[in-house]
């Protein structure tokens, strides 16, 4: 009887475990029920949008709003022979088990246990739905978030809804997405026109879309197709009706099929079109069961304001500029064109080859971040200009400068050429995008100024502190996009007047009476005046003069031939304002200009931050610009700049900035206010400050002479120590500058020294105090310095100033 109740015992209480663990399966199974996933939930809102140019003609279809091409189709709208080709390869029992297929769990787990390894999976569509939905790590846990996911699924979504939401996100290779997105781009056929060989090369992709991508591993699809097909015919998809299914099958594999170029679907701008389609507002989504919102008629058409034959001009010409520079190690470059009038884009290209992937062709760079080096000057100036801290005849110091910058480096810019100029015109130095002169103006503005300027022109990333970019923020330590440039370069050629760019039409029928692009070559609509465009913006009187005369230097060739030379190609044969600029080491070249009709933005360099070998703007963006401008103006000159409104031109000595004396070598006409003309009548002395003295040091011959005398070295105070042993090796040089009337004679201590040098000569040091005068007639110049024996023998050769510190009071 004990045996007995034992056993009864142990049965009662195994039956509670059992009804325990049913229970548990039970609530747990029944759980995703109470958390459905509805095809509402997952629906998708990347449809289709076709777009066309400015005159109506195609430029593309985009199958999504992103660089992944994805179309949403329904269910009805999918070739019946694809259906059953996916069901075939990945879910042939699809409709007869739930979320899991629990027969193909079993044999897979007798396969992976007498194989030791896993031979087979046994994910259901559903299953792959979910991994699709939520992609997570494959281990353990995930597939067990997985089996949750997909039992959620089966819960809210029948299975039709299942299938549709399953084939219209199947990766289909590269960045294709979906069946419908797969035929068109493949085949250029909708999915509801796919064959029986079409479909089943489509099906053959998604068990592994890199390994069966169809433009790299053609024969590996082709393997996989077979196997395809003949799922299909032991599904019985391929039926006995047929002549023979299996022999069918194989003539369906060794059918000829025609897969269409990667670029299939875009004809032009294909950076353009997907940079817009992120701008434009998400459609309503699609949902399951309903049909899919297509375009129809006219109005599906995204109307743009690119101009198709402009547009592919200038593809052209970005990929033979690119071909022309290979040996320089250059491979990439961008443009973009803007309706000076309007604001309107009618070119935008953003790379050489948009589908060469191996190039990084899909990098767009209108809108990429680089260092945009000299190109950002004329703001600065500009900036100077419009507060007074400068003048249009202002001279500005070429010469060396030092900026101590705490925690860094002594900051000292210079040109790439390391020369300096010494005294120059704005003009001079904003012409040829002289470093210095642009830093000391900047150190006038202040950085925190300049740099809210340039966020009201538009440089929205320009986002770091003015600590961050110190005073080389003018000459490019900071990153911007070209289509920032442009829209900066366009408000100057809009004298002051800024406006958006634009880059749709809208949905009216009627074209924006505003938009009318200049050549006939490219559209039949009018030109309007320069003026007529400008008519209605809102400036002041000195802000239009100012930005009038930052376009008047820029468009002066001859300003900038010390640079460029008088034959560059930044020179063109109508009137036209530019500015080039090279990033460090050479990685990024700009040219950025307008006539009154167009700006045109080009970028040349690399991707990858590589380096050019010996180009610069005006050899590796500049040209790429000038064949922009010369097409653009083919059949039409622009009109002139107009003049500096208010300003009066006068003669000018072309080193001083005053009015020419006898003595000028070079005489040019310059901008004034009319309040600074009194100055200039009365003003001609020039005389060159003590900061130019380290530069007039180094002069071999000096054309900038001074109406007074000035002993160059050595300097007022200095102290030079003379050590023991080398009194007959330690010379110091007596340099002298100056207009001189008469001979020069040098007198050391009141006495004269015997030497026939006028500007230089040498004199052995020896130790005492001691005043050099230099005479030349009624002018002369006297500086004091010292000479002390030093105790300790030189560590080098040459001698020492043991007060390094100049003092600038001249006696």
């Amino acid at each position: 009887m004990k045996l007995i109740s034992r056993s009864l015992t142990k049965i009662k209480y195994s039956s509670k475990v059992i009804l325990a663990v049913l229970v548990i399966s039970l609530v747990v199974r029944l759980l995703p029920y109470f958390a459905p996933i509805r095809a509402a939930d997952i629906a998708q809102n990347q449809l289709a949008m076709q777009f066309s140019d400015r005159n109506g003609l195609p430029l593309g279809t985009l199958l999504t709003r992103d660089q992944e091409h994805t179309s949403v189709v329904p269910l009805n709208q999918v070739s019946p022979q694809f259906i059953h080709a996916i069901l075939a390869a990945e879910d042939g029992s699809f409709y007869h088990h739930g979320a899991l297929d629990m027969k193909a769990v079993i044999r897979a787990s007798k396969e992976a246990i007498h194989a030791k390894r896993v031979l087979s999976g046994a994910s259901t569509i559903t299953m792959q739905l979910a991994r699709m939905l939520d992609p997570i790590p494959r281990n353990f846990s995930g597939k067990l978030s997985e089996v949750w996911l997909s039992w959620r699924l089966a819960a809210g979504m029948n299975k039709d809804e299942i299938l549709s939401a399953y084939i219209n996100r199947l990766p289909m290779g590269g960045n294709i997405y979906g069946v419908e997105a797969a035929a068109r781009t493949y085949f250029s056929i909708p999915a509801s026109e796919l064959n029986l060989a079409q479909a089943s090369l489509l099906a053959a992709i998604p068990n592994n879309p890199t390994y069966f991508n169809p433009y790299e591993h053609w024969q590996r699809l082709k393997q996989r197709q077979k196997y395809v097909l003949n799922r299909m015919v032991q599904d019985g998809y391929i039926s006995g009706a047929m002549p023979t299914a299996a022999s069918y099958a194989t003539r369906t594999h060794t059918e000829k099929v025609v897969f269409q170029s990667r670029q299939r679907g875009i004809i032009a701008a294909p950076h353009f079109l997907f940079w817009l389609a992120n701008h434009i507002p998400p459609t309503p989504p699609y949902k399951a069961g309903n049909q899919a919102p297509l375009f129809k008629g006219d109005k599906s058409v995204i109307r743009t304001t690119i101009n198709r034959p402009l547009q592919q001009f200038v593809e052209a010409q970005v990929q033979q500029v690119i071909s022309s520079l290979a040996a320089n190690n250059v491979h990439d470059a961008s443009a973009l064109v803007i309706d000076n009038c309007t604001g309107e884009v009618l070119a935008y290209v953003g790379s050489p080859d948009y589908f060469n992937e191996a190039k990084l062709g899909r990098n767009d760079g209108v809108q990429a971040l680089r260092q945009p080096g000299s190109t950002l000057k004329p703001f600065v100036y500009e900036l100077a200009l419009e507060k007074g801290l400068i003048r249009p005849n202002t001279i500005l110091p070429d010469v060396p400068a030092h900026y101590a910058i705490p925690g860094a480096k002594l900051y000292s810019p210079t040109d790439y050429t390391e020369r300096f100029l010494g005294p120059v015109r704005v003009r001079i130095a904003l012409a040829n995008s002289l470093n210095v002169p642009a830093v000391r103006v900047l150190e006038k503005v202040g950085v925190e100024t300049f740099l809210e300027r340039l966020h009201q022109l538009g440089f929205e990333h320009l986002n770091q502190t003015p600590e961050h970019y110190g005073l080389g923020l003018t000459l490019g330590s900071g990153e911007v996009s070209l289509w920032e440039l442009a829209r900066a370069y366009l408000t100057i050629a809009r004298q002051g007047d800024a406006t958006p760019l634009v880059s749709t039409f809208s949905n009216s029928p009627i074209p924006n009476p505003k938009s009318k692009i200049r050549l006939e070559k490219f559209a039949t609509q009018g030109n309007p005046p320069y003026n007529f465009c400008l008519r209605h913006a809102t400036r002041t009187q000195n802000s239009t003069t100012i930005w009038q005369l930052i376009t008047n230097i820029l468009s002066d060739s001859h300003a900038r031939a010390t640079a460029f030379g008088v034959d560059s190609v930044l020179n063109l044969p109508f009137p036209s304002a530019v500015k080039t600029g090279t990033s460090s080491n050479f990685r990024d070249t700009w040219t950025v200009g307008f006539t009154t009709d167009y700006t045109v933005a080009t970028w040349v360099g690399n991707f990858n931050g590589e380096p050019m070998r010996q180009v610069s703007g005006v050899t590796g963006a500049a040209p790429l610009w000038n064949r922009i401008m010369l097409h653009l103006h083919e059949h039409q000159e622009p009109a002139g700049f107009p003049s500096p409104e208010g300003l009066v031109q006068l003669p000018v000595c072309a080193i001083s900035g005053l009015r020419p004396t006898p003595n000028c070598t070079s005489v040019v006409q310059e901008y004034f206010y009319p309040k600074d003309k009194i100055a200039y009548e009365g003003e001609n002395q020039f005389n060159l400050p003590p900061e130019y003295d380290e530069w007039l040091a180094k002069q071999q011959q000096s054309n900038f002479t001074s109406t007074n005398l000035r002993i160059l070295s050595p300097h007022h105070g200095d102290l030079f120590l003379l050590y023991p042993g080398e009194e007959a090796k330690q010379k110091l040089e007596f340099k002298l500058v100056g207009n001189k009337s008469a001979p020069v004679e040098w007198w050391l201590n009141g006495e004269k020294l015997d030497t026939n040098s006028a500007n230089s000569l040498f004199w052995n040091l020896r130790p005492g105090n001691w005043t050099l005068e230099a005479k030349s007639g009624e002018m002369s110049d006297k500086v004091s310095f010292q000479v002390e024996l030093a105790s300790l023998k030189p560590t080098r050769r040459g001698f020492s100033i043991s007060n390094s510190q100049v003092k600038r009071n001249r006696p």
